[in-house]
């Protein structure tokens, strides 16, 4: 049996009802068109208020989110952690905010959820997205190069204090931050500013985490010249690497403004890039990585350069990440086998959080070959409980 062909270990937390839901779920999101025409669907319904919320919570909700509130994800937090070996991520994913009074919450939310990292072993990092804590608009314009107003340096000024102020409380209460990645066009932006806390707040170890999007053909580049200037300042990196969340947008955009994609070309030269990054960050001591991947052979690869490189299972510098709902083969595997793992859950209103849901299923039905493998797991799995 090849180790991520278990699943036994892989779906001993699901009963036998979940297993159900999650093979009628997987099998809906294999169809593309149904996947399109029910978004469709369901971004109408909520606008025009019907409803339909208790279905989505029953449905689809329930099967990729940890709750409405932190409060609510703690019984599955204690469950996986306690039964599976398997930590929590936990993700506020309320996205398309872009009002000073819903980036303040997010920031009380995050910092939250940093006295929650730091009183509970099961929730090793807190997580946001550059867009939680200021408009997208403004960090495009300044990767753009443009010169801001008075008003948007005043702005920027207050985006600058919120990631200082969450750095610094992580700092204190030795709470290491994912910081995710979004679109290209405002990325820079991000980058710069995530630059200064890593050089500020990295000095003893990885506190501060960016996010490398593989399927981007310049960032082992990035990566390298970062390292560089790790070296000349004495800092730290902490890198959580992923493929990328916004392929079809990125290409799109390219297309219709006449440059470039940022792309690579084909899913291969992303996985040789994806491998690449993660060779680099493991031969490098001052380097902490949180291999973001629902793919079997670059968790393998993990494994191997931490072997190769004597890296620790349990060395608090190495962690595999998934997305809750997703790849539970590879997740209760590899904790089984003493890694550290850690589930991303999201969690939010409902409403709030169906963006992230739609992306989910369409990223469900756009990876090749990722629903079949799910719904070949649980095809398993039923059978051996005789389901």
């Amino acid at each position: 049996m090849k180790f991520f062909d278990n699943t036994k270990v892989a779906f001993a937390l699901k009963t036998d009802s979940q297993l159900k839901r999650a093979y009628f779920l997987f099998k809906m999101i294999q169809n593309q068109p149904l996947v399109r025409i029910g978004s469709a669907v369901t971004n109408f319904a909520l606008k025009a208020h019907l409803p339909i919320e208790g279905l989505i919570r029953a449905t689809v909700f329930d099967h990729f989110c940890g709750g409405v509130t932190e409060e609510d994800c703690l019984p599955i937090i204690d469950n996986m952690y306690n039964n599976g070996n398997v930590h929590s991520v936990l993700d506020y994913s309320v996205e398309g905010k872009d009002k000073e009074e819903s980036f303040n919450e997010a920031l009380e939310k995050i910092l939250k959820i940093v006295d929650f990292c730091a009183e509970k072993k099961s929730i090793p990092f807190a997580v946001f997205k550059p867009t939680g804590f200021g408009r997208f608009a403004l960090y495009q314009k300044i990767t753009e190069g443009k010169e801001l107003t008075e008003q948007e340096k005043e702005e920027w000024a207050r985006v600058e204090a919120r990631y200082h102020k969450v750095c610094k409380i992580a700092s204190e209460k030795d709470v290491p931050l994912l910081i995710d990645a979004e679109e290209s066009w405002m990325q820079d932006a991000a980058d710069q500013l995530i630059e200064q806390l890593m050089e500020t707040y990295n000095k003893d170890k990885a506190i501060v985490f960016n996010t490398l999007q593989m399927y981007r053909h310049d960032r082992l580049e990035y990566l390298k010249e970062l390292h560089t200037k790790a070296h000349q300042k004495s800092f730290h990196i902490g890198m959580k690497v992923v493929r990328g969340a916004y392929m079809e947008k990125e290409r799109e955009r390219a297309e219709e403004k006449g440059y470039p994609s940022p792309i690579c070309d084909n899913k291969e030269l992303t996985d040789i890039n994806f491998d690449a990054a993660v060779k680099y960050m493991m031969e490098h001591k001052n380097m902490a990585i949180f291999i973001g991947t629902h793919n079997e052979h670059s968790s393998y690869l993990g494994m191997e350069l931490a072997d190769k490189h004597n890296i620790k299972k349990d060395d608090s510098r190495l962690w595999f990440g998934q997305l809750f709902g997703m790849s539970d083969h590879i997740s209760y595997n590899l904790a089984n086998h003493q890694y550290n793992v850690a589930k991303y859950l999201p969690f939010g209103p409902v409403r709030d959080v169906m963006p992230y849901l739609i992306r989910r299923a369409e990223e469900n039905t756009s990876v090749a070959g990722q629903t079949s493998r799910e719904l070949n797991l649980l095809k398993t799995e039923r059978k051996r409980r005789k389901l």
